[in-house]
């Protein structure tokens, strides 16, 4: 069986998130070493050397998700949502803070962040959810509405870390599971317009001076240029400058104190300025091909639970990279989100890892019942013939 899976895997997948995997060590490095000699005071590889080992942590985790079966989630999910709400109040309680967020436990010369945790465990139980309520998904109360109150739990517990950009992103999530579960159009109205007025309540009554003011520095960088703005301003700088093909792997300038923490969730201005317009399309279209991908695997996953777990790890993807390249470019406000496998951070590189290889093993049981499918049709054809 082991074989068998091994055999029907979609390598495609593997190869593209192992190249993505091996650009962002490169690009960490580039972008990070000016930063760790100037402000932490380190080595010119000290964040390169860290993300190497978080890197090497992911391994055993790829694997499980590479070799259990994706249906043993179904089963210790409700065991997941507990851990997951459980670290979610120590975090809030216990945790470390860090640029005016409580988001992570300090273990040692790590850094943990549960919320990132949470994003694939909310996909595993909205999928296992969804999947076990298909006869009574017109029920809206009692199949639609129950999940959706760990959705809000999940939500309120990641936004008063505060953590608006990891929050926003499991609503997405969780709207676009929502609707490829099958339920009615009335009751996705419903969703849609109570969803509207709780997040236009969110933004302008909870939002701090200091979240608010992202907008304006989003939408009117220039007016806070010393301030809010600087960040994106220097983006600008380092993407127009890169033009077609870049100055040169580590040529780049802005790294150099004047574009803040590079290497996080700007490393995208970074890639443009020392790789040009090339550099930022070869990622773009890494993560496109995952996403795409994923979607097909969707399609193709004639097993419900498989399918909306496909389509939540696939949208992950998409709206992850969507909010950080957006952020850079000024498209949406800044909320500290990584560009999934490209940015430094081990939590966030993690659970990217171990997503997409469960979408790859996913597409192995899709994979396996196409190929019975055809042996079957052709036995059937043979026998037929006499």
């Amino acid at each position: 069986m082991l074989q068998k899976l091994i055999r029907n895997y979609d390598y495609s997948l593997l190869v593209t998130m192992l190249l993505l995997i091996a650009f962002g060590l490169i690009m960490v490095y580039s972008a990070s070493s000016v930063w760790a000699v100037t402000v932490l005071q380190k080595t010119p590889s000290y964040l390169f050397v860290r993300q190497v080992a978080w890197s090497l942590i992911a391994l055993p985790i790829a694997a499980a998700g590479l070799l259990i079966p994706y249906q043993v989630y179904k089963l210790v999910v409700k065991l997941l949502i507990f851990f997951s709400v459980l670290l979610l109040v120590m975090v809030y309680l216990f945790g470390h803070s860090a640029n005016n967020a409580q988001s992570w436990f300090a273990l040692g010369p790590f850094n943990i962040q549960p919320a990132e945790m949470v994003k694939i465990v909310l996909i595993f139980y909205l999928a296992s959810v969804y999947s076990n309520k298909q006869k009574a998904i017109d029920d809206f109360k009692t199949s639609v509405l129950p999940p959706l109150i760990i959705v809000m739990l999940f939500f309120v517990l990641v936004a008063k870390q505060p953590d608006m950009g990891t929050a926003m992103i499991l609503m997405a999530v969780s709207a676009i599971m929502v609707v490829c579960s099958g339920l009615r159009f009335r009751h996705l109205l419903f969703l849609v317009t109570v969803s509207t007025v709780f997040l236009a309540a969110v933004f302008f009554r909870f939002l701090s001076d200091n979240q608010s003011g992202r907008f304006t520095a989003a939408y009117d960088p220039f007016s806070v240029a010393d301030t809010a703005g600087h960040q994106l301003i220097n983006s600008y700088i380092a993407i127009a400058s890169g033009g077609l093909t870049g100055k040169g792997l580590g040529n780049g300038i802005e790294k150099a104190g004047f574009l803040p923490e590079p290497h996080t969730d700007f490393i995208i201005a970074v890639i443009g300025e020392e790789l040009g317009i090339l550099g930022i399309l070869f990622v773009v279209l890494c993560l496109a091909y995952l996403v795409l991908k994923g979607f097909v695997i969707a399609i193709r996953c004639k097993d419900v639970f498989g399918s909306l777990l496909a389509i939540g790890i696939s949208s992950l993807l998409a709206i992850q990279t969507f909010v950080n390249l957006g952020a850079a470019s000024g498209l949406v406000p800044v909320t500290g989100v990584t560009l999934p496998f490209i940015s430094y951070g081990g939590s966030s590189l993690i659970v990217m890892i171990f997503a997409v290889s469960v979408l790859i093993n996913i597409s192995a049981f899709v994979n396996m019942k196409r190929s019975n499918n055809r042996q079957e049709g052709k036995r059937e054809n043979v026998t037929s013939a006499y």
